[in-house]
Protein backbone atom coordinates (compact mmCIF):
# COMPACT_ATOMS: atom_id res chain seq x y z
CA UNK A 1 0.00 0.00 0.00
CA UNK A 2 1.36 3.74 -1.55
CA UNK A 3 0.46 6.99 -0.96
CA UNK A 4 1.54 9.19 -3.78
CA UNK A 5 2.14 12.44 -3.60
CA UNK A 6 1.96 14.23 -7.11
CA UNK A 7 3.69 11.15 -8.31
CA UNK A 8 6.83 12.07 -6.83
CA UNK A 9 6.53 11.72 -3.32
CA UNK A 10 5.62 8.09 -1.50
CA UNK A 11 5.81 6.12 1.83
CA UNK A 12 4.60 2.08 2.08
CA UNK A 13 2.37 1.88 4.79
CA UNK A 14 2.27 -2.11 4.71
CA UNK A 15 4.12 -2.41 7.96
CA UNK A 16 1.78 0.46 10.01
CA UNK A 17 -0.86 -2.59 9.32
CA UNK A 18 1.19 -5.28 10.73
CA UNK A 19 2.15 -3.46 13.45
CA UNK A 20 -1.80 -2.55 14.01
CA UNK A 21 -2.47 -6.04 14.20
CA UNK A 22 0.65 -7.03 16.17
CA UNK A 23 -0.75 -4.94 19.13
CA UNK A 24 -4.28 -6.44 18.92
CA UNK A 25 -2.61 -9.69 19.12
CA UNK A 26 -0.51 -8.65 22.10
CA UNK A 27 -3.53 -6.76 23.89
CA UNK A 28 -3.71 -9.60 26.46
CA UNK A 29 -0.43 -9.04 27.57
CA UNK A 30 -1.77 -6.43 30.06
CA UNK A 31 0.17 -3.67 28.75
CA UNK A 32 -3.03 -1.51 28.66
CA UNK A 33 -4.63 -2.97 32.16
CA UNK A 34 -6.02 -0.43 34.25
CA UNK A 35 -4.62 -0.38 38.34
CA UNK A 36 -6.77 -2.34 40.72
CA UNK A 37 -6.04 -1.70 44.50
CA UNK A 38 -5.29 -5.18 45.39
CA UNK A 39 -3.07 -4.91 48.24
CA UNK A 40 -5.61 -5.50 51.40
CA UNK A 41 -4.89 -3.40 54.81
CA UNK A 42 -4.47 -5.45 57.80
CA UNK A 43 -7.60 -6.68 59.95
CA UNK A 44 -8.50 -4.90 63.13
CA UNK A 45 -6.18 -2.00 62.08
CA UNK A 46 -6.99 0.02 65.67
CA UNK A 47 -6.47 -2.99 68.03
CA UNK A 48 -7.94 -3.05 71.37
CA UNK A 49 -9.33 0.06 71.92
CA UNK A 50 -11.64 1.58 74.41
CA UNK A 51 -14.30 3.04 71.83
CA UNK A 52 -16.63 1.63 70.31
CA UNK A 53 -16.43 1.73 66.61
CA UNK A 54 -19.57 2.49 64.23
CA UNK A 55 -20.68 4.46 61.12
CA UNK A 56 -19.94 8.33 62.33
CA UNK A 57 -16.02 9.32 63.01
CA UNK A 58 -14.87 12.85 64.47
CA UNK A 59 -12.76 12.51 61.61
CA UNK A 60 -15.40 13.43 59.42
CA UNK A 61 -15.90 17.29 60.83
CA UNK A 62 -14.39 20.00 59.88
CA UNK A 63 -11.75 21.41 61.34
CA UNK A 64 -13.96 24.91 61.70
CA UNK A 65 -16.22 22.93 63.78
CA UNK A 66 -14.27 20.56 65.57
CA UNK A 67 -12.35 23.65 66.67
CA UNK A 68 -14.78 25.82 68.16
CA UNK A 69 -12.28 28.88 69.72
CA UNK A 70 -12.71 31.81 67.57
CA UNK A 71 -9.17 32.98 67.88
CA UNK A 72 -8.06 29.74 67.14
CA UNK A 73 -9.87 29.35 63.71
CA UNK A 74 -8.61 32.80 62.93
CA UNK A 75 -5.01 31.96 63.63
CA UNK A 76 -5.57 28.55 61.44
CA UNK A 77 -6.73 30.38 58.48
CA UNK A 78 -3.40 32.74 58.74
CA UNK A 79 -1.30 29.31 59.12
CA UNK A 80 -3.31 27.46 56.09
CA UNK A 81 -2.77 31.07 53.54
CA UNK A 82 0.92 31.76 54.74
CA UNK A 83 2.63 28.98 55.90
CA UNK A 84 5.32 28.16 53.45
CA UNK A 85 5.67 24.44 53.93
CA UNK A 86 1.82 24.30 52.66
CA UNK A 87 2.76 26.83 49.83
CA UNK A 88 5.23 24.64 48.65
CA UNK A 89 2.87 21.82 48.89
CA UNK A 90 0.69 23.69 46.29
CA UNK A 91 3.46 24.71 43.78
CA UNK A 92 4.00 21.03 44.04
CA UNK A 93 0.58 20.34 43.30
CA UNK A 94 0.83 22.97 40.04
CA UNK A 95 4.11 21.31 38.64
CA UNK A 96 2.55 18.23 38.82
CA UNK A 97 -0.43 19.16 36.80
CA UNK A 98 1.60 20.59 34.79
CA UNK A 99 3.17 17.24 34.42
CA UNK A 100 -0.17 15.77 33.57
CA UNK A 101 -1.08 18.26 31.14
CA UNK A 102 2.24 17.70 28.78
CA UNK A 103 1.91 13.68 29.34
CA UNK A 104 -1.62 14.48 27.90
CA UNK A 105 -0.55 16.20 24.78
CA UNK A 106 1.93 13.57 24.31
CA UNK A 107 -0.87 12.46 21.79
CA UNK A 108 -0.63 15.09 19.70
CA UNK A 109 2.02 15.62 17.13
CA UNK A 110 4.79 18.27 17.27
CA UNK A 111 5.02 20.53 14.98
CA UNK A 112 8.03 22.95 14.08
CA UNK A 113 8.76 25.77 11.82
CA UNK A 114 12.33 25.09 10.46
CA UNK A 115 13.44 28.31 7.42
CA UNK A 116 16.88 27.28 5.77
CA UNK A 117 18.58 29.45 3.56
CA UNK A 118 22.01 29.01 1.98
CA UNK A 119 24.48 30.80 -0.86
CA UNK A 120 26.99 29.31 -2.88
CA UNK A 121 29.43 29.62 -5.26
CA UNK A 122 31.52 27.33 -7.48
CA UNK A 123 34.62 29.11 -9.57
CA UNK A 124 33.36 31.89 -11.45
CA UNK A 125 29.56 30.87 -11.79
CA UNK A 126 27.21 33.38 -10.48
CA UNK A 127 25.95 32.93 -6.58
CA UNK A 128 23.79 30.18 -6.01
CA UNK A 129 20.80 30.94 -3.77
CA UNK A 130 18.11 28.45 -2.65
CA UNK A 131 15.96 28.36 0.41
CA UNK A 132 13.26 25.92 2.11
CA UNK A 133 10.36 26.82 4.41
CA UNK A 134 8.89 23.70 5.58
CA UNK A 135 6.55 22.73 8.28
CA UNK A 136 7.45 19.68 10.26
CA UNK A 137 5.51 17.67 11.94
CA UNK A 138 6.72 14.46 14.09
CA UNK A 139 3.61 11.97 15.58
CA UNK A 140 4.33 8.99 18.00
CA UNK A 141 1.65 6.59 17.40
CA UNK A 142 0.44 4.86 21.00
CA UNK A 143 0.70 1.10 19.65
CA UNK A 144 1.82 -0.54 22.96
CA UNK A 145 0.57 2.17 25.28
CA UNK A 146 3.35 3.56 26.35
CA UNK A 147 2.14 7.00 26.68
CA UNK A 148 -0.90 6.11 27.93
CA UNK A 149 0.92 4.60 30.88
CA UNK A 150 3.13 7.32 31.17
CA UNK A 151 0.25 9.52 31.60
CA UNK A 152 -1.56 7.44 33.89
CA UNK A 153 1.50 7.66 35.89
CA UNK A 154 1.99 11.14 35.51
CA UNK A 155 -2.19 11.50 37.00
CA UNK A 156 -1.13 9.24 39.57
CA UNK A 157 1.82 11.38 40.59
CA UNK A 158 -0.41 14.65 40.49
CA UNK A 159 -2.58 12.64 42.90
CA UNK A 160 -0.29 11.92 45.28
CA UNK A 161 1.11 15.43 45.46
CA UNK A 162 -2.33 16.61 45.79
CA UNK A 163 -2.75 14.33 48.96
CA UNK A 164 0.95 15.31 50.31
CA UNK A 165 -0.56 18.70 50.28
CA UNK A 166 -3.66 17.55 52.64
CA UNK A 167 -1.20 15.62 55.33
CA UNK A 168 0.55 18.84 55.00
CA UNK A 169 -2.61 20.87 55.94
CA UNK A 170 -3.57 18.21 58.45
CA UNK A 171 -0.54 18.63 60.59
CA UNK A 172 -0.41 22.52 60.38
CA UNK A 173 -3.49 22.47 62.07
CA UNK A 174 -3.05 19.56 64.90
CA UNK A 175 0.25 21.77 65.37
CA UNK A 176 -1.17 24.78 65.24
CA UNK A 177 -4.39 23.85 68.11
CA UNK A 178 -1.45 22.26 70.11
CA UNK A 179 0.72 25.18 69.96
CA UNK A 180 -2.21 27.83 70.85
CA UNK A 181 -3.38 24.95 73.65
CA UNK A 182 -0.16 25.28 75.32
CA UNK A 183 0.16 28.83 75.18
CA UNK A 184 -3.27 28.45 77.13
CA UNK A 185 -2.14 25.80 79.61
CA UNK A 186 0.95 27.86 80.29
CA UNK A 187 -1.27 31.18 81.03
CA UNK A 188 -3.14 28.89 83.30
CA UNK A 189 0.12 27.79 85.04
CA UNK A 190 1.50 31.18 85.01
CA UNK A 191 -1.88 32.28 86.84
CA UNK A 192 -1.27 29.62 89.65
CA UNK A 193 2.54 30.37 90.11
CA UNK A 194 1.65 34.37 90.51
CA UNK A 195 -0.82 33.71 93.33
CA UNK A 196 1.25 31.15 95.16
CA UNK A 197 4.04 33.96 94.85
CA UNK A 198 1.40 36.52 96.63
CA UNK A 199 0.61 33.66 99.27
CA UNK A 200 4.41 32.21 99.79
CA UNK A 201 5.51 36.09 100.45
CA UNK A 202 2.97 36.70 102.62
CA UNK A 203 4.16 33.75 104.55
CA UNK A 204 7.68 35.12 104.58
CA UNK A 205 6.44 38.13 105.80
CA UNK A 206 5.19 36.36 108.55
CA UNK A 207 7.81 34.29 109.21
CA UNK A 208 10.38 37.36 109.47
CA UNK A 209 7.73 39.18 111.71
CA UNK A 210 7.80 36.10 113.91
CA UNK A 211 11.84 36.05 113.75
CA UNK A 212 12.31 39.52 114.07
CA UNK A 213 10.09 39.18 117.83
CA UNK A 214 11.95 36.26 119.09
CA UNK A 215 9.54 33.69 117.99
CA UNK A 216 10.50 31.73 115.31
CA UNK A 217 14.23 30.59 114.53
CA UNK A 218 16.43 31.79 110.88
CA UNK A 219 16.37 28.65 109.32
CA UNK A 220 12.35 28.94 109.09
CA UNK A 221 12.68 33.08 107.83
CA UNK A 222 15.68 31.06 105.23
CA UNK A 223 13.61 28.02 104.00
CA UNK A 224 10.61 30.34 103.10
CA UNK A 225 12.73 32.00 101.54
CA UNK A 226 14.25 29.91 99.59
CA UNK A 227 10.88 28.26 98.43
CA UNK A 228 9.59 31.91 97.49
CA UNK A 229 12.63 32.34 95.45
CA UNK A 230 11.78 29.18 93.88
CA UNK A 231 8.72 29.79 92.47
CA UNK A 232 10.03 32.95 91.18
CA UNK A 233 12.66 31.10 89.15
CA UNK A 234 9.27 29.53 87.54
CA UNK A 235 7.60 32.28 86.83
CA UNK A 236 10.49 33.50 84.89
CA UNK A 237 10.94 29.84 83.14
CA UNK A 238 7.04 30.26 82.16
CA UNK A 239 7.16 33.41 80.87
CA UNK A 240 10.34 32.07 78.91
CA UNK A 241 8.59 28.68 77.41
CA UNK A 242 5.58 31.23 76.45
CA UNK A 243 7.52 33.26 74.34
CA UNK A 244 9.23 30.55 73.27
CA UNK A 245 5.46 28.96 71.57
CA UNK A 246 4.79 32.33 70.53
CA UNK A 247 7.72 32.12 68.52
CA UNK A 248 7.33 29.07 67.15
CA UNK A 249 3.72 29.80 66.15
CA UNK A 250 4.90 32.77 64.60
CA UNK A 251 7.86 30.86 62.68
CA UNK A 252 4.26 28.69 61.17
CA UNK A 253 3.13 31.97 60.42
CA UNK A 254 6.11 32.80 58.49
CA UNK A 255 6.36 36.43 60.46
CA UNK A 256 8.78 37.87 62.65
CA UNK A 257 7.89 36.82 66.76
CA UNK A 258 5.27 38.54 68.36
CA UNK A 259 2.52 38.10 70.47
CA UNK A 260 0.00 35.72 69.89
CA UNK A 261 -3.81 36.44 70.92
CA UNK A 262 -5.66 33.77 72.89
CA UNK A 263 -8.64 32.95 74.89
CA UNK A 264 -8.37 32.10 78.23
CA UNK A 265 -8.14 28.02 79.21
CA UNK A 266 -11.29 26.13 79.19
CA UNK A 267 -13.17 28.98 77.71
CA UNK A 268 -14.26 27.40 74.67
CA UNK A 269 -13.66 23.56 74.30
CA UNK A 270 -13.23 20.53 71.33
CA UNK A 271 -16.61 20.42 69.82
CA UNK A 272 -17.79 17.24 71.49
CA UNK A 273 -21.62 17.43 71.44
CA UNK A 274 -22.38 14.09 72.86
CA UNK A 275 -19.28 14.92 75.44
CA UNK A 276 -20.34 18.50 76.49
CA UNK A 277 -20.69 18.57 80.68
CA UNK A 278 -19.84 20.05 84.02
CA UNK A 279 -17.08 17.36 84.49
CA UNK A 280 -13.87 18.72 82.61
CA UNK A 281 -12.82 15.05 81.50
CA UNK A 282 -15.82 14.22 79.45
CA UNK A 283 -14.03 15.89 76.92
CA UNK A 284 -11.65 13.27 76.29
CA UNK A 285 -13.52 10.72 77.60
CA UNK A 286 -12.90 7.33 75.12
CA UNK A 287 -17.30 6.16 74.94
CA UNK A 288 -17.58 10.28 74.00
CA UNK A 289 -14.84 10.12 71.32
CA UNK A 290 -16.80 8.28 67.95
CA UNK A 291 -13.60 6.95 65.94
CA UNK A 292 -15.63 5.12 62.93
CA UNK A 293 -14.61 2.11 61.56
CA UNK A 294 -11.26 1.54 60.02
CA UNK A 295 -11.95 1.59 56.36
CA UNK A 296 -13.19 5.51 56.95
CA UNK A 297 -10.15 6.28 58.20
CA UNK A 298 -8.34 4.33 55.03
CA UNK A 299 -10.95 6.67 52.54
CA UNK A 300 -9.89 9.58 54.79
CA UNK A 301 -6.38 9.79 56.23
CA UNK A 302 -4.00 11.43 53.01
CA UNK A 303 -0.94 9.51 53.68
CA UNK A 304 -2.85 6.27 53.48
CA UNK A 305 -4.36 7.19 50.08
CA UNK A 306 -0.98 8.75 48.97
CA UNK A 307 0.75 5.51 49.51
CA UNK A 308 -2.23 4.10 47.54
CA UNK A 309 -1.57 6.53 44.06
CA UNK A 310 2.27 5.81 45.03
CA UNK A 311 1.39 2.11 44.25
CA UNK A 312 -0.66 3.00 40.85
CA UNK A 313 2.21 5.42 39.78
CA UNK A 314 4.42 2.61 40.57
CA UNK A 315 2.21 0.00 38.35
CA UNK A 316 1.85 2.18 35.81
CA UNK A 317 5.37 2.47 35.46
CA UNK A 318 5.91 -1.42 35.14
CA UNK A 319 3.59 -1.45 32.53
CA UNK A 320 5.65 1.46 30.43
CA UNK A 321 8.45 -0.68 31.08
CA UNK A 322 6.73 -3.70 29.11
CA UNK A 323 5.47 -1.70 26.87
CA UNK A 324 9.41 -0.39 25.88
CA UNK A 325 10.24 -3.91 24.86
CA UNK A 326 7.55 -3.33 22.07
CA UNK A 327 8.33 -1.76 18.89
CA UNK A 328 7.81 2.08 18.28
CA UNK A 329 6.13 3.68 15.44
CA UNK A 330 6.89 7.73 14.16
CA UNK A 331 4.96 9.32 11.42
CA UNK A 332 6.99 12.54 10.20
CA UNK A 333 6.04 14.81 7.44
CA UNK A 334 7.02 18.47 5.95
CA UNK A 335 5.22 20.88 4.21
CA UNK A 336 6.32 23.95 3.01
CA UNK A 337 8.06 25.69 -0.21
CA UNK A 338 11.32 25.41 -1.28
CA UNK A 339 13.56 26.22 -4.75
CA UNK A 340 15.77 23.98 -4.04
CA UNK A 341 14.42 20.62 -6.34
CA UNK A 342 17.19 17.92 -6.18
CA UNK A 343 19.63 20.07 -6.50
CA UNK A 344 17.97 21.93 -9.47
CA UNK A 345 16.91 25.82 -8.64
CA UNK A 346 13.74 27.08 -9.56
CA UNK A 347 12.11 30.24 -8.98
CA UNK A 348 9.40 31.12 -7.72
CA UNK A 349 10.01 28.04 -5.37
CA UNK A 350 7.29 24.96 -5.54
CA UNK A 351 5.49 23.16 -2.90
CA UNK A 352 7.16 20.59 -1.16
CA UNK A 353 5.60 17.62 0.89
CA UNK A 354 7.20 14.49 2.31
CA UNK A 355 5.88 11.60 4.57
CA UNK A 356 8.18 9.39 6.14
CA UNK A 357 6.79 5.89 8.48
CA UNK A 358 9.31 4.38 10.83
CA UNK A 359 9.04 1.68 13.15
CA UNK A 360 12.09 0.29 15.63
CA UNK A 361 12.01 -2.77 17.09
CA UNK A 362 14.39 -2.89 20.26
CA UNK A 363 16.77 -5.87 19.87
CA UNK A 364 19.85 -5.57 22.08
CA UNK A 365 20.03 -2.66 24.39
CA UNK A 366 22.45 -3.59 26.63
CA UNK A 367 20.45 -4.56 29.33
CA UNK A 368 18.38 -1.29 29.60
CA UNK A 369 15.18 -2.71 29.21
CA UNK A 370 15.22 -5.63 31.35
CA UNK A 371 16.73 -3.88 33.97
CA UNK A 372 14.25 -1.29 33.50
CA UNK A 373 11.37 -3.54 33.89
CA UNK A 374 12.91 -5.83 36.89
CA UNK A 375 13.41 -2.18 38.70
CA UNK A 376 10.07 -1.72 38.17
CA UNK A 377 8.74 -4.10 39.71
CA UNK A 378 10.63 -4.08 42.38
CA UNK A 379 9.27 -0.98 43.45
CA UNK A 380 5.98 -1.73 42.45
CA UNK A 381 6.58 -4.46 45.52
CA UNK A 382 8.47 -2.05 47.62
CA UNK A 383 5.13 0.32 47.92
CA UNK A 384 2.63 -2.72 48.25
CA UNK A 385 4.93 -3.15 51.05
CA UNK A 386 4.66 0.23 52.24
CA UNK A 387 0.98 0.92 51.83
CA UNK A 388 1.04 -1.89 54.41
CA UNK A 389 3.10 -0.33 56.82
CA UNK A 390 0.93 3.47 56.52
CA UNK A 391 -1.77 1.92 57.32
CA UNK A 392 -0.69 -0.55 60.27
CA UNK A 393 1.67 3.42 61.52
CA UNK A 394 -1.84 4.92 61.26
CA UNK A 395 -3.91 2.03 63.10
CA UNK A 396 -0.99 2.42 65.73
CA UNK A 397 -1.45 6.62 65.79
CA UNK A 398 -5.09 6.26 66.70
CA UNK A 399 -4.60 3.35 69.20
CA UNK A 400 -1.85 5.45 71.33
CA UNK A 401 -4.26 8.72 71.13
CA UNK A 402 -7.23 6.71 73.04
CA UNK A 403 -4.88 5.41 75.63
CA UNK A 404 -3.45 8.75 75.85
CA UNK A 405 -7.13 10.10 76.22
CA UNK A 406 -8.18 7.29 79.11
CA UNK A 407 -4.84 8.08 80.48
CA UNK A 408 -5.95 12.03 80.68
CA UNK A 409 -9.32 10.99 82.41
CA UNK A 410 -7.84 9.18 84.81
CA UNK A 411 -5.44 11.11 86.22
CA UNK A 412 -8.01 14.42 85.74
CA UNK A 413 -10.13 12.87 88.39
CA UNK A 414 -6.92 11.45 91.29
CA UNK A 415 -5.26 15.44 90.31
CA UNK A 416 -8.82 16.99 91.24
CA UNK A 417 -8.55 15.43 94.25
CA UNK A 418 -5.20 15.62 95.23
CA UNK A 419 -5.26 19.16 94.90
CA UNK A 420 -8.58 19.62 97.09
CA UNK A 421 -6.89 17.54 99.79
CA UNK A 422 -3.52 19.25 99.78
CA UNK A 423 -5.55 22.71 99.63
CA UNK A 424 -6.89 22.14 102.84
CA UNK A 425 -3.60 20.29 104.22
CA UNK A 426 -2.41 23.80 103.65
CA UNK A 427 -4.95 25.94 104.80
CA UNK A 428 -4.60 23.41 107.89
CA UNK A 429 -0.80 23.41 108.84
CA UNK A 430 -0.83 27.47 108.44
CA UNK A 431 -3.53 27.64 110.46
CA UNK A 432 -1.64 25.33 113.08
CA UNK A 433 1.93 27.14 112.72
CA UNK A 434 -0.44 30.22 113.02
CA UNK A 435 -0.77 28.55 116.46
CA UNK A 436 2.36 27.45 117.19
CA UNK A 437 1.22 23.81 116.88
CA UNK A 438 3.10 22.69 113.51
CA UNK A 439 6.49 23.60 112.25
CA UNK A 440 7.64 25.95 108.88
CA UNK A 441 8.87 22.50 107.73
CA UNK A 442 4.86 21.08 107.77
CA UNK A 443 3.98 24.54 106.09
CA UNK A 444 6.64 24.37 103.35
CA UNK A 445 6.00 20.43 102.41
CA UNK A 446 1.78 21.43 102.41
CA UNK A 447 2.79 24.42 99.91
CA UNK A 448 5.20 22.56 97.63
CA UNK A 449 2.94 19.74 96.99
CA UNK A 450 -0.04 21.98 96.47
CA UNK A 451 1.73 23.95 94.19
CA UNK A 452 3.37 20.88 92.37
CA UNK A 453 -0.66 19.15 91.65
CA UNK A 454 -1.98 22.35 90.75
CA UNK A 455 0.78 22.58 88.03
CA UNK A 456 0.46 18.85 86.84
CA UNK A 457 -3.25 19.24 86.97
CA UNK A 458 -3.20 21.74 84.21
CA UNK A 459 -0.72 19.73 82.45
CA UNK A 460 -2.85 16.61 82.59
CA UNK A 461 -5.71 19.10 81.00
CA UNK A 462 -3.28 20.17 77.98
CA UNK A 463 -2.32 16.62 77.77
CA UNK A 464 -6.01 15.14 77.37
CA UNK A 465 -6.47 17.71 75.23
CA UNK A 466 -3.49 17.31 72.89
CA UNK A 467 -4.29 13.83 72.22
CA UNK A 468 -8.10 14.74 71.26
CA UNK A 469 -6.37 16.73 68.77
CA UNK A 470 -3.89 13.64 67.75
CA UNK A 471 -6.90 11.40 67.86
CA UNK A 472 -8.42 13.47 65.40
CA UNK A 473 -6.09 13.61 62.99
CA UNK A 474 -5.04 10.41 63.06
CA UNK A 475 -8.42 9.31 61.88
CA UNK A 476 -8.14 11.69 59.06
CA UNK A 477 -9.40 15.24 59.94
CA UNK A 478 -8.09 18.27 59.12
CA UNK A 479 -7.43 16.99 55.93
CA UNK A 480 -10.25 19.14 53.94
Amino acid sequence: MKIEFNKKYTINLSFILYSLLFSVALSSCGIYNKYEQKTEAPANVFGTTAAAEGENSIAQMSWTEFFTDPLLQQLIKQVLNQNTDLNSARIAVEKSEAALQMARLAYLPSLYFTPQGSLAKFDKNPWSKTYNLPLQLSMDIDVFGSITNKKRAAKAVLLQSQMLEQSVQANLISTTAQQYYMLQVLDLQLDILTKTEGLWKASLDTQKSLWENGKAFSTAVNQMEASYLDVKTQIVDTKRNIRAVENAICSLLAIAPQHIERSKWGSATLHHPDAQGEADERMFDTKYLKIGVPASMLELRPDIRMANFAMEEAFYNTQAARSAFYPTLTLNGTAGWTNSAGGIEVNPGKLLLNAVGSLTQPIFARGQLKANLKISKLTEKDMQQQYVQTVIDAGNEVNEALADCEAAREKFQYYQQQVKVLTDAYMGTHELMDNGKASYLEVLTAQESLLNAQLSEAMNRYEGTQAVIALYIALGGGAK
